[in-house]
């Protein structure tokens, strides 16, 4: 078989699409692999350039391929889609990517260490917790709205309101409409607990990042948008790839 100079990896959850070409441009090889068999098809092959869409998972998947020897190209999809010849497939991404990696115009995306990404997922799952918080203080609120039962804005408005559903005397509510309101108290709760425990995480991440500790050093930037910072830029001359 030809050498496989360059190749398009088009990364899927279970099936993926190689399309290899060799030196001269011609297609060496169009297959797909079954994910469990996708280290052992690069292992066998000689070193490489493999582009690969930036997209869920791609990270790890380039940390794979970089450590068996390979040089790997991740791209923004958006500058992948003007190679795509025919009507889109799994195939024709594929070959779109083994053509967008060889521009010499091309903007990449550096890989993320696995410990950017551990950042970047502190950052993300506090940020999923804090919306919650709102959605759960937006429901407590709303819900003894409709019973004339109100309170001012702000963490003593909700603390009020939760005082007001803990007292058995107050015969404004329902026990139903009690225990609903009960019970998302006692989630608020839960999630201002998480909420500060990845606080504590976070800040124990940036006392552990050099970077970071610099980045904070700037007038207006504390830990919280230092370790976010570090955790998302993988090559400063990049900039933000999230």
């Amino acid at each position: 078989m030809q050498t496989i100079t360059t190749i398009g990896l088009d990364i899927a959850k279970s099936v993926f699409q190689v399309h290899g070409i060799d030196a001269a441009g011609q297609v060496v090889v169009r297959r797909q692999l079954k994910r469990r068999f996708v280290l052992a098809f690069f292992q066998r092959l000689q070193p490489c350039l493999i582009g690969t869409e930036a997209c869920a998972s791609s990270h790890h998947w380039s940390r794979e391929l970089q450590a068996l020897g390979h040089t790997v190209r991740l791209m923004p999809p958006a500058y992948v889609k003007p190679y795509v010849k025919r009507h889109k497939n799994d195939a024709a991404d594929a070959e779109a990517i083994c053509e967008a990696v060889t521009r010499a115009n091309m903007r990449f995306v550096p890989t993320k260490r696995a410990e950017q990404q551990s950042g970047l997922m502190l950052h993300r799952t506090r940020h999923l917790f804090i919306r919650q918080q709102t959605a759960v203080i937006n429901a407590i609120r709303a819900h003894l709205a409709e019973f004339g039962i109100v309170a001012p804005v702000g963490r003593r408005g909700v603390e009020q309101l939760l005082g007001v559903v803990a007292d058995p005397n107050d015969k404004r509510l329902s026990e139903v409409a009690r225990a609903c309101i009960a019970a998302l108290g006692a989630q608020l709760k839960m999630l201002k607990e998480r909420i500060l425990e990845f606080d504590r995480l976070i800040m124990a991440w940036h006392r552990s990042s050099e970077t970071s500790k610099r980045l904070d050093d700037i007038p207006g930037v504390g830990p919280a948008l230092a370790t976010a910072l570090v955790a998302s830029v993988a090559d400063p001359k990049y900039g933000c790839h999230f």
